[in-house]
Formats: C-alpha cells, structure tokens, sequence
C-alpha cells in the first residue's frame, strides 16, 4: 500500500482540513474560444468534491482502479487537475497528453475536450471545458460518457475499491513514470505561484509541489495584455512564478 502520508488523496484531504474555503486553483482563461474571459476559482473543499464526483464515475461506470491507465487528453486547466486527482484517488495511473503525444503504452480510459483523439480507446469520457457547460458541444462516439452532463448524477464522498501500491505507476509523461511513492514532492513550493504554463503534465508536477506546501495556484490560459496580466497577479495576492 502506498504511504498515507505521501498520496494525492492524502494531500487534498490534508488541504480541506487545513482550510476547506481558501481559494487553491485559480485560472484566468484568455485564449481565443467560448471559454475567453473566464475566472474560475476552486476552494480545497470544492476541488475534493469534484475529485470525488470524477473518482466515482471512474469507479462505478468504467471500473477503474490500481492497473488502469487514464489518459488526460485535456489542456492545462482547472478539469486536468480534478481529473488526475481523481485517478489517483483510485489508484490509477495517470497519461499526460501533451501536444497530441501518442500514448506510450496500453490506455484504458481516454478523458478529453475532443473525442475525435479518443485513438479507438473503448471507455471515453468527453469534457467540455465551459465552466457552466450542462451538455456537450460535441457529437459523442458511442458508448461515449458526458462528463457535463452524467458527472452530477455521481456521490460527493468517494471510497475507494482499493489502494495503489507505493511502486505502481501514477503519472505517465514524455519524460517516463512517476510512482505513487514519489508523486507528492519532499521539496515543495510555498506561496501563491502564478503559471501560464502550457503542458498539462508540468502543471500537474506543479500543483502536487504548490499544495503540499499549503499553497495556492494561479493558471493564466492564453496570452493576456501585460498591463492587464500585471494587475492581475497584484490583485491575486501572486507570491512568485513558476
């Protein structure tokens, strides 16, 4: 079994204990798209019930757990992040797409904003990144789930079926894997860390450094005016850039 201390579900637990209300991902999206001018804001509780919403869909619909492979075909955003959590709360491994990256080995669930990278992966679940999204905007293929639409019928408390071995694999990127026994960094970073970060895989390593450090996040998608990315990292409270 994987050390209690050192899980990612142990580390958001550890975060809704320590304050349930304080804000811990803040994102700011200005790409070019439906999502433009957004800003959305997780507190540590309302991350964990999403986590816990993801983690259930995992478990009761697609029988995810230790051995099964998810792959996070989603860009950096506020979804990528309760969905890894979600996997690893369960035990799975965790695939990073980025940049379109064929998978480096066999995929059982494919989660994404764009069914047509699913690669003919039997278990999809679509994403739609609207915040306020109820549907998809997307034809789904079928058998395909609606996370927008089928994520709410899923409890708030999740228990998982089983708990990942401290050397099974938890995060598969370009790079190679990461263990869950060396997944939640020893050296972390403290402070409100601002990132425009374009790779899912490094905002994933850097939300587990930033929040075993009780810290706080703030993603900035697409490219904002400088004047306007200036005030918005003062009136965030932003400690440092990552």
């Amino acid at each position: 079994m994987a050390s209690p201390a050192r899980t990612p579900s142990a580390l958001l637990a550890r975060l809704v204990a320590a304050d349930p209300g304080r804000p811990r991902i803040t994102v700011y999206d200005d790409t070019d798209g439906p999502t433009r001018g957004e800003r959305v804001e997780l507190s540590a509780r309302v991350l964990a019930n999403w986590v816990a919403k993801a983690g259930n869909l995992l478990q009761d619909e697609l029988d995810a757990g230790p051995g099964t492979v998810v792959r996070l075909d989603l860009p950096p955003h506020w979804r990528t992040l309760y969905w890894a959590f979600a996997a690893w709360s369960v035990g799975a491994c965790v695939e990073v797409a980025d940049d379109g990256a064929e998978p480096s080995g066999p995929v059982d669930v494919v989660v994404t904003d764009d069914p047509t990278r699913a690669g003919g992966v039997e278990h999809v679940v679509v994403v739609t990144l609207a915040a306020l999204a109820r549907r998809a905007v997307v034809d789904l293929p079928p058998g395909a789930l609606d996370e927008a639409h089928d994520l709410a019928t899923h409890g708030d408390v999740l228990t998982p079926w089983d708990e990942p071995d401290p050397a099974d694999p938890a995060l598969r990127t370009g790079d190679g894997e990461t263990a869950f026994g060396d997944l939640v960094p020893d050296e972390a970073r403290t402070g409100r860390i601002h990132t425009a970060t374009t790779s899912s895989a490094e905002l994933l390593r850097l939300a587990l450094a930033v929040w075993a450090a009780d810290g706080s996040l703030v993603l900035t998608r697409g490219t904002p005016q400088p004047d306007a990315l200036a005030a918005r990292l003062a009136s965030e409270g932003v400690t440092d850039q990552a």
